[in-house]
């Protein structure tokens, strides 16, 4: 039976091209490669599964190869590059500096560096998570960072930058990684999902990328999950919102229709619903909010990009949209926000949540009377 490889493994990048979301950091090495203009030390910064690491071990590979294509990516062919991709490359050096972070270990790879390599033009040295270094071990690298020999180019990749000590920044090229954006790692989803035959409704994907909060390593890793869960190879959101245990926004559309109507009795009941299915109270509250304000940005064709949702989706929130006043949505979002504030020091937090969807059922009177008011005033004026 063959092994399984997780889809963050299988489908890593090879090539600066087939990097996801971070087209800044690829094209600056690029033409960094291009014109010679090459650091000796880089400090690649950033969230969780972004690339890092990635762009640290395909720039060490390109910078090695013994023909660069055209467009300066690796050619994957030389003996450089294949005993890189088979992880016996002798210029290439990784050190994880979260279990290796004592004096002693950088000493080591000092006294490494001494050496020029035998074939090829570089020895790289990538240190991951280089912000573990204790200050003794900073130190110890500071003057080798600073006068490394010309053969040797240091790619230092960190979570927390600003636990790097000032006199390691100053001596590094920094780049910094962005959080992957939803539609960049919903096309990667649909690319690999393609590739292994997989079915997939896109409003899953969508979804899988949303809860990955920017990190495609996270997205990969629940992509993998869930089809492990589902029967057969395939994605449904239903599956999707199962297994993650998300509320799905159709409970949202039902309850701010309910709210619309005024039915105190029928946002209650919905209320219920959600609660019997295991969801927290805050959790909705959050999820209120957050639909009030896709409702908002849903007013204005200028701010509809700002939603992070299908087309169908998209479509919903523009019909809602426009059942709902932008008074009533303004303040039903202040009323919402308050009644997060307060959630966790409520000792009756169900009546709470209830509270608000009474205040909030009665919102729209509320708001037409204001109207009527000021429309009075107006015309006595």
């Amino acid at each position: 039976m063959e092994n399984f490889v997780v889809s963050a493994r299988k489908y890593r990048p090879s090539d600066f091209k087939s990097v996801v979301g971070q087209q800044h950091i690829t094209t600056t090495l690029k033409n960094a490669i291009k014109n010679d203009h090459l650091a000796q030390a880089f400090l690649f910064c950033g969230p969780r599964g972004v690339g890092k690491t990635t762009c640290a071990r395909i720039l060490a590979k390109t910078i090695n190869c013994e023909n660069i294509t055209g467009d300066f990516e690796a050619c994957n062919t030389c003996d450089s590059c294949l005993s890189f991709n088979a992880n016996s490359s002798f210029n290439v050096h990784e050190l994880d500096a979260a279990s290796n972070n004592s004096v002693e270990d950088i000493r080591n790879l000092v006294d490494q560096v001494r050496y020029a390599p035998q074939k090829g033009k570089y020895k790289i040295y990538i240190i991951d998570e280089v912000h573990m270094l204790s200050n003794q071990a900073f130190n110890a690298f500071l003057k080798t960072l600073e006068e490394p020999p010309k053969y040797a180019i240091f790619i230092l990749a960190t979570t927390e930058k600003h636990k790097i000590i000032p006199t390691i920044l100053s001596r590094c090229q920094i780049f910094d990684f962005n959080r992957i954006q939803i539609s960049d790692i919903t096309d990667h989803l649909k690319f690999i999902a393609e590739k292994e035959t997989i079915t997939y409704e896109e409003e899953a994907l969508r979804l899988i990328a949303t809860k990955a909060d920017g990190a495609l390593r996270d997205a990969l890793s629940i992509f993998d999950l869930i089809v492990t869960f589902s029967d057969g190879n395939k994605i449904t959101y239903q599956e999707t919102i199962n297994n993650l245990h998300i509320l799905d926004y159709d409970y949202y559309f039902r309850v701010t229709d309910a709210l619309l109507d005024e039915s105190i009795a029928e946002s209650l009941l919905i209320f219920d619903e959600i609660l019997k299915k295991g969801f927290d109270g805050h959790n909705f509250l959050v999820g209120l909010s957050e639909h009030f304000r896709e409702l908002m940005v849903s007013k204005d064709p200028a701010t509809i990009p700002l939603l992070q949702v299908s087309e169908s989706a998209q479509q919903r929130y523009r019909d809602q949209s426009q059942r709902t006043s932008l008074s009533f949505l303004l303040s039903a979002l202040n009323m919402s926000n308050q009644s997060d504030l307060s959630y966790k020091s409520s000792k009756n937090q169900r009546l709470h949540v209830e509270l608000l969807l009474m205040k909030l059922a009665k919102l729209p009177r509320a708001v037409s009377l204001a109207a009527l008011v000021q429309e009075d005033a107006k015309k006595k004026a």
